[in-house]
């Protein structure tokens, strides 16, 4: 690998290390009821509410409609995100050390599932909260699900849901940018002093 490649690899996986001290994911609920908004940071390994309270107002505002109660407590994806981030940063550390590609890709591959696999359980989670809903709920709508987007706006009865990544996530994303920079674009590796690759240097012959 070049050193530009290597330096890239070191960057993107210190952002991944970073990551996991900032929330990854926001949801902004908005309601005319609510215009300071309600809102959740969902971290790595834990999940607040955007203010004091607001975790406990979005489950009292659930139990209404029949969802489930938000207990991060009982997220086991929340007990073993933290160390899968941390092992990949120094995984990503060490292969930009020891400098070679092959690695380097499996690095790439391996934080490349990480994300996507992340992004699908988010989905799932939300999924169920929005779907599986007690059919003994006080307010019930029939046909409405309440999941919330995984990415983008969508409105829920007279809420207006809002997902986006926070600060940690775009971190992710710009160690994932540089990582296929490093990659796909590495830069040219140095050949040393002398001739260029492929090149035979000539050497003329000693004087009589």
């Amino acid at each position: 690998m070049s050193r530009r490649a290597r330096v890239f690899l070191a960057v993107a996986s210190l952002l991944v290390g970073v990551s996991v001290l900032l929330p990854l994911w926001r949801i902004d609920l908005i309601a005319p009821q609510y215009p300071e908004g309600l809102g959740l940071l969902i971290s790595s390994h834990k999940i607040d509410g955007l203010k004091e309270g607001d975790l406990g107002s979005i489950n009292n505002l659930n139990h209404y409609i029949g969802m489930a109660v938000i207990e991060p407590d009982e997220i086991p994806e929340l007990r073993f995100m933290r160390p899968v981030f941390i092992v990949l940063a120094v995984g990503g550390l060490g292969i930009a050390a020891l400098g070679r590609r092959l690695p380097a890709m499996l690095w790439m591959g391996a934080f490349a599932v990480v994300m996507l696999g992340g992004l699908a359980d988010m989905y799932r989670w939300g999924y169920d909260y929005g779907h599986n809903l007690d059919p003994h709920a006080i307010i019930q709508v029939p046909g409405m699900s309440y999941q919330p987007p995984l990415i983008g706006s969508k409105q829920l009865l007279n809420f207006r849901a809002t997902s986006w990544p926070a600060s940690g996530g775009w971190l992710l994303a710009l160690a994932g940018g540089l990582a296929t920079a490093a990659i796909f674009f590495p830069g040219r590796t140095r050949q040393g002093s002398g001739a260029p690759a492929g090149h035979a240097v000539h050497v003329p012959p000693a004087a009589a």
